[in-house]
């Protein structure tokens, strides 16, 4: 232990990082050379299970940030359960504002509330946050001269806005972000929103299925990646548009809602389709192949803990006709997790084959937990379907994970 007291600071503290904050502030008990090292680092993490004794966490954290002697605070990761919770709300802006003046990058937020602010002023106007992630918080206003210049990645999950504006708001304040995740709240103010940033190029929205809601609205004119749950079965109007760059996207919402995502994704390259709802076929068919001419790779799939019921339910393909594009110019990859060999099942698979005159590579992973076709049986009708590609390798896999 001398030894490695002897060490400068800087080793130290770099020992110290790899090790949880808990961990590292009870390095202190060590030594009088170890007592306030713990205060040099760049990166904490504080949570409710941190201190389990009296004073709690609110009273360690308010006696020791005024004390950090960092020169800047790389992330702050703060995650305060409300059954356990012993802080209020103006220490947490005080946190904040002592974060925000260290030049702090990434800023994780956990905080159940409901209609209390913990967020200063000065938060959305740090030049420095490049990460925010936030958490069962609620947003209650921005300044007006608020403005986020160097954040990229904001992820905001069941986040009560008090104001329906606010989400659209806080966006615009972002000039450079990247990546948005959106994980909407059932019970916050918002009967509709928008999201309108030109720079994002990740998004991910959910929608929970029994929010009373009017809709949203999504302009991304750089997007490249989408994924869209919307699990709402209330009628509700979804405008997507704009999205010229989208290459890849998830998809899984209502019916009623398909012609305006559809519309948005001309110029997608991989489409991931899960197939367990009954209208799956006719949507693969007669729009997703048809208003995707730049499709390189089509992965069919049967997501994991989606109903037994509907799946069973799926009905017969209706070939698209003429074949779309995408099957003529450009379709080099095809994959079909848990693979059932239903009749339509056969058909989508055969007509692919049939179709795509680039295809490079088809892998079938064959599910037989259902026990609908022989796996001979399968083999067989797909090796002997015909083939546009004769550079085309089809591969036939027993997806044995799904027996256990």
């Amino acid at each position: 232990m001398d030894k490695i007291s002897g060490l400068p600071d800087a080793v130290l503290v770099k020992i110290l990082s790899f090790l949880p904050t808990k961990v590292a502030v009870s390095s202190s008990i060590l030594a009088k050379r170890w007592e306030f090292l713990w205060m040099l680092l760049p990166r904490l993490e504080f949570t409710s299970q941190m201190v389990t004794t009296k004073p709690g966490l609110g009273d360690f954290i308010n006696k020791n940030m005024p004390l950090h002697r960092a020169p800047f605070i790389e992330s702050l990761h703060l995650l305060l359960e409300l059954s356990r919770r012993d802080s209020k709300p103006e220490d947490i802006k005080r946190w904040i504002e002592i974060t925000v003046s260290r030049n702090v990058r990434e800023l994780d937020i956990f905080y159940g509330s409901e209609n209390e602010n913990i967020f200063p002023s000065s938060l959305f106007t740090c030049k420095s946050l490049e990460v925010l992630k936030l958490k069962w918080a609620t947003l209650m206003d921005i300044p007006s001269r608020a403005c986020l210049p160097s954040l990229k990645i904001l992820q905001l999950e069941s986040v009560k806005f008090v104001d329906e504006q606010l989400l659209q708001k806080l966006l615009s304040i972002c000039p450079v972000l990247e990546d948005l995740s959106v994980h909407c709240y059932k019970d916050h103010n918002m009967e509709e929103f928008t999201i309108i940033v030109p720079s994002l190029l990740s998004l991910s929205l959910f929608i929970p299925d029994d929010w009373l809601f009017d809709g949203y609205v999504i302009d991304t004119p750089s997007l490249n990646y989408l994924k869209l749950e919307d699990c709402n079965h209330l009628n509700h109007n979804s405008l997507i548009q704009n999205m010229p760059k989208l290459r890849e996207a998830y998809v899984d919402v209502r019916y009623f809602l398909l012609k305006s995502v559809i519309e948005s994704i001309t110029s997608l390259e991989h489409l991931n389709l899960c197939v367990c709802k009954r209208d799956s076929s006719n949507l693969l068919g007669q729009y997703l192949l048809k208003d995707s001419p730049k499709l390189r790779v089509l992965d069919i799939s049967i997501v994991g803990d989606h109903g037994m019921d509907e799946r069973n339910g799926m009905v017969c393909w209706n070939q698209p006709s003429p074949v779309p594009e995408c099957l003529l110019s450009s379709l080099q990859i095809f994959n079909w997790s848990r693979y059932f060999g239903r009749p339509q099942d056969r058909d989508i698979a055969v007509y692919i084959l049939k179709n795509a005159r680039h295809l490079k590579k088809a892998t079938i992973l064959a599910d037989r937990s259902e026990h609908f076709v022989p796996n001979v049986q399968m083999i067989k009708e797909l090796a002997l379907s015909p083939r546009a590609s004769i550079k085309c390798q089809v591969v036939f896999v027993e997806d044995l994970k799904w027996f256990v």
